[in-house]
């Protein structure tokens, strides 16, 4: 069975650094979004195991996109993970308390961000 994974970045090589660390591993398909009102239309198409998203976008940003997905009863138990240049606490806990489950601050390992997609899926 394989995992499908969304990642919304507005910045295309951020988008790509992430998938490319992503599609390293075996069973992960990767699906891109370059806005969060993209995602929000892909959302109900597909069935997601873990959302990435950045904060800063145009239109809809990642906050808000946290907010819309914890609430949708299809993916309020769906791993969300932050991966964004806003490395402030304040920024960091209002991730975390929207429910982000992980929030990693730009430039980030990709050893790290493999290594928490794969506890997260459960993933050997």
């Amino acid at each position: 069975m394989g995992f499908k994974v969304l990642i919304v970045e507005d910045s295309k090589a951020s988008r790509e650094l992430i998938a490319t660390t992503l599609e390293t591993i075996a069973d992960v398909e990767v699906m891109q979004s370059s806005s969060g009102f993209e995602a929000l239309k892909l959302l109900p198409r597909h069935r997601f195991d873990l959302i990435i998203t950045d904060i800063n976008m145009p239109d809809i940003n990642g906050l808000e996109l946290i907010n819309f997905v914890k609430k949708n009863p299809n993916y309020r138990d769906t791993p969300l993970f932050v991966i964004t240049s806003e490395g402030r606490e304040k920024d960091r806990a209002r991730g975390l308390a929207l429910g982000a489950a992980e929030y990693l601050v730009k430039p980030f390992e990709p050893q790290s961000l493999e290594g928490l997609l794969r506890r997260y899926l459960k993933i050997a």
